[in-house]
């Protein structure tokens, strides 16, 4: 660059080679984080949807008892397709007469490799009453 005679060079005539380096890495670690936020969101999208499903998946375990399944007391498991497990749990609580009332546990779980055990799970816990078992 020429500086005409008794003109002083500007220190501020342009970006140093080091400032344009600093506002790149700026840019880039600005990027990292919007980028990591839109991964947990499509993250936090997929648990949800498969919370829902998880969840209706146990309603329909939760309904089918007395309409299918006869009460008593049982554990119960098997899979219910797309990585999706199910338990049912019953057990007496109180006998009068010729009725129990049974505490039903509902566990639907699937695979989740963002969690520490590895998995999620969905919990649902009703009361059911139903015929002692040996009553016609």
């Amino acid at each position: 660059m020429t500086v005409p005679k008794g003109a002083h060079p500007s220190s501020e005539s342009g970006f140093t080679l080091i400032e344009v380096l600093i506002a790149f890495i700026i840019v880039a670690l600005a990027l990292g984080v919007v980028y990591r936020g839109m991964l947990d969101g499509v993250a936090a999208g997929h648990v949800a949807t498969a919370t829902r499903e998880a969840l209706s998946r146990a309603r329909s375990h939760l309904d089918a008892i007395g309409h299918g399944m006869t009460p008593g007391a049982f554990t119960q498991s098997g899979e219910d397709g797309h990585h999706f497990h199910w338990r049912v749990t019953m057990t007496p609580l109180e006998h009068r007469g010729g009725t129990v009332l049974y505490h039903v546990i509902v566990t639907e779980s699937w695979p989740d490799a963002f969690t520490l055990s590895g998995q999620r799970a969905v919990t649902l816990s009703s009361l059911c009453s139903g015929p002692a078992e040996g009553t016609p």
